[in-house]
């Protein structure tokens, strides 16, 4: 008896009769719990199968309670039992179950305790155990167990439900201050908002009175708070306010603020002294790593006042120098979502960094005698470099090399794919967007706004750039220049490159900024994003593996002055990178500094000295190789020791499209192969052994000849119009490959098709078996030596 009947007869009439499909419990079955991660091949991906449980037990709609893994009958009962663990420890539940039908593996990850039972425990014997274990109390179990809100079109991922519900549990079981931590793109609005329902519809509250709670929702931009209250919170309605221009409302329960708004200042006190410190029963700090947690921050003394409240925060950044305070006051999290698990589970998109260092970033800048800037002032004598670029001197030259290479690389990939170029300033955006503009003047031609810039002072003009720039359907603004606007709170699921024009000193900044490009939209093909680095510094901040895992490929490549390549692109380890500059130089408030606060100089030369790229291997670990295609040749030596094994399986037409599909999802790629050693004409098998094994390089063609010349027997086997037939196959493998092998697609395409339609052709060979024989004895013989 397989898998699939042992389910049907066995494994789920147990089930039911533990009541697991009685409301409000659940049984679900074959759940696939993430969407598989992405593997990158070239300029390709594709997606590895997701997480499938057989499985998954729920005590309400919204609370997985345990997996159950299912096998034949005639395995053993607990051979499941491991990957049922692995799941439950994914998915956060306590209890693993394995059955072949007629026994019961269980394994309760609170005693560490395993054991054969005779049934399923029941939904409410589970809970219990589970309740006892944690100590909850029932009215903290109340909490916990209020239905979540089922918003239109989103659907909740696992990782959204334990987030929830552990976050509910802390909060209802007297936890003062709480902490999510969950990468940028994950999410993290959703899970508070059903946080907020959970608590706001079981009329949970700081006093334990018989009340909504009033909760306080705060961020420091105007986009992090107006997107949540008038879209993904909707479902409150009239609770909602916005505490804005004095208006400080004390009749709703949903309150969203950001911290200008409320915070004292030069004018006024404070309006959030307008309400009593015990007014807020729970405030949410959203990107709570932006300073609001520091001691001597003029937010910190607005948490502070609302001492007697909860307080939740939400961060898209692990435990760093950089944001310490924030995990001082909060504390640890009650649960972490990383970067690294979010490409695993293939939720958020993989990413290819390329370090691109122009020749004054590497050996700096220095003026020569008697240079003057753009209003004619001298040039202090000394050496720049990277930080000081666009801050102390703005170096036009270097400007228009970075917008050229930038320019060429979209000509090289895809024009219209959505761009974010960080710069160092408002002014040095305006530059940015103009060199840009002016080297695709061809499509703006067409396309007016096709490149523009955002930042503060483009107010609502450029709001609706950016609103253009996020929505999926509009193709243009593809280009948006920005300083600091965008660097969080923006959902740009789109945006396949990230350019970074300014040197980044903080890690926050930086995985904030790189969350711009993490978003997967498998509907417009937007499955993996770059990252373009010209500062040749930040590449450093991906030093995080824990969290992040690291950039996997890297390739480095000269270009000159017009920001042309002058050499072809190698692939380095990262044990080949220099040390970066020093990068601890301060970023100017744009709006508070003088006028003309640096020099301008329009003069020089500066070429691109390496382009490096980093991507990240399909099993998340850093490629330490000197090139692609070494990197090709140790995947196939893994995977066939020698050369015989790989001829013998290749030969095979089916057992070669599973080699292919093995080496695709190791990131291996024929037509890149080819590319990276220049021999496009080389058969992919002789490709990869002469990589691996160092066999000698054939092409297709002289495969073709060869077998043609050695094998005449095989030929005269059949008439003329059959031996016509097999010419002309090989003569279509010799032009494009193995891929015209394939049955009947071939045959319909000229000048096979002249010789009839399928069954007319097949008749020839004497059958559709035989016509399928001699293709595949043809392949056969074509590898054979």
């Amino acid at each position: 008896m397989n898998e699939a009947d042992t389910c049907r007869k066995f494994i789920v009439p147990k089930l039911q009769a533990a009541g697991w499909d009685n409301e409000p419990h659940r049984l679900s079955e074959q759940v696939t719990f993430t969407d598989g991660r992405i593997v990158v091949a070239g300029g390709k991906a594709r997606r590895r199968k997701g997480k499938r449980a057989d499985y998954i037990l729920r005590y309400r709609p919204d609370i997985m309670l345990a997996v159950v893994e299912a096998k034949a009958s005639y395995k053993a009962v607990g051979d499941g039992l491991q990957q049922a663990k692995d799941y439950a420890e994914t998915l956060g539940v306590k209890f693993a179950y394995s059955s072949n039908g007629t026994g019961i593996i269980e394994f309760d990850f609170l005693t560490g305790v395993e054991r054969e039972v005779s049934d399923f425990p029941t939904p409410d014997e589970l809970w219990q155990r589970l309740q006892d274990a944690q100590k909850a109390s029932p009215k903290a179990t109340e909490h916990l167990l209020a239905p979540a809100h089922s918003l239109v079109g989103k659907i909740p991922r696992y990782y959204q439900e334990i987030a929830v519900n552990r976050a509910i549990g802390a909060i209802a079981g007297g936890r003062k201050r709480v902490l999510l931590t969950m990468a940028t793109g994950t999410g993290k609005t959703v899970v508070a908002f059903q946080i907020c329902w959970k608590l706001w519809s079981s009329r949970w509250n700081r006093t334990g009175e018989h009340r909504r709670p009033r909760i306080l929702y705060l961020a420091d931009r105007n986009i992090l708070v107006d997107d949540p209250k008038d879209k993904t919170f909707t479902p409150f309605g009239e609770a909602r306010h916005k505490i804005e221009g004095g208006d400080a409302s004390q009749s709703r329960e949903m309150y969203f603020s950001t911290y200008q708004s409320i915070a004292a200042d030069d004018r006024r006190p404070g309006l959030y002294r307008t309400y009593s410190p015990d007014f807020f029963d729970l405030v949410i700090v959203d990107e709570c790593h932006r300073g609001s947690a520091r001691d001597d921050s003029s937010w910190r003394e607005i948490l502070d006042y609302f001492e007697p409240a909860y307080k939740l925060g939400l961060t898209a950044t692990p435990k760093h120098k950089d944001n310490i305070d924030t995990y001082g006051y909060f504390g640890d999290p009650v649960y972490t979502y990383s970067l690294r698990q979010g490409i695993e589970d293939g939720f958020l998109a993989p990413y290819r960094v390329h370090r691109i260092v122009t020749t004054f970033d590497a050996a700096g800048w220095r003026p020569s005698k008697d240079d003057l800037d753009r209003y004619g002032r001298s040039i202090p004598d000394e050496q720049y470099h990277t930080p000081d670029f666009e801050r102390v001197v703005s170096l036009r030259a270097r400007t228009e090399a970075v917008a050229k290479h930038l320019t060429e690389f979209l000509k090289n990939t895809d024009r219209f794919a959505k761009t974010i170029v960080f710069c160092v300033d408002q002014e040095h955006a305006d530059e940015m967007r103009r060199a840009l503009n002016n080297l695709n003047a061809d499509l703006v031609q067409k396309y007016p706004d096709y490149v523009c810039r955002v930042t503060s002072a483009e107010g609502d003009v450029g709001r609706g750039h950016l609103g253009r720039f996020q929505d999926v359907e509009t193709a243009t603004p593809v280009i948006l220049t920005t300083s600091q606007l965008l660097t969080t709170g923006v959902d740009a699921p789109t945006c396949k490159n990230v350019v970074l024009v300014r040197l980044i000193g903080s890690m926050v900044e930086f995985k904030q900024i790189i969350g711009r490009g993490t978003r997967v939209r498998d509907d417009y093909g937007k499955l993996f994003f770059n990252i373009l680095d010209y500062t040749g510094s930040a590449t450093r901040l991906f030093a995080d593996p824990e969290f992040d895992g690291d950039p996997a490929r890297v390739t480095e490549q000269e270009i000159d002055s017009e920001g042309t390549p002058t050499q072809p692109e190698e692939v380095l380890s990262e044990d080949d990178e220099a040390e970066p500059d020093d990068p601890g130089q301060p970023v100017f408030d744009d709006a508070t500094q003088p006028q003309r606060r640096k020099f301008y100089f329009d003069g020089g030369q500066v070429e691109i000295a390496a382009h490096l790229v980093y991507e990240l291997d399909p099993e998340g670990r850093q490629l330490r190789v000197v090139s692609y295609s070494e990197y090709a040749a140790s995947r196939v030596r893994t995977l066939f020791p020698s050369v015989t094994e790989m001829r013998d399986a290749w030969a095979d037409p089916g057992k070669r499209r599973e080699i292919i599909d093995r080496l695709e999802e190791r990131g291996i790629d024929f037509n890149e192969v080819a590319k990276a050693v220049n021999l496009p004409e080389a058969d992919p098998f002789d490709l990869l052994c002469h990589l691996a094994y160092n066999a000698p390089v054939r092409t297709r063609r002289e495969r073709a000849k060869r077998l043609q010349k050695e094998k005449k027997d095989f030929f005269e086997r059949f008439g003329p119009e059959a031996q016509q037939i097999l010419a002309e196959l090989l003569e279509k493998y010799a032009e494009h490959g193995t891929a015209q092998f394939v049955l009947p697609d071939v045959l319909e395409v000229p000048p096979l098709s002249t010789h009839g339609n399928p069954l007319e052709i097949a008749r020839f060979f004497g059958g559709e078996d035989k016509l399928v024989s001699a293709v595949h004895e043809l392949q056969t013989l074509l590898y054979a030596a």
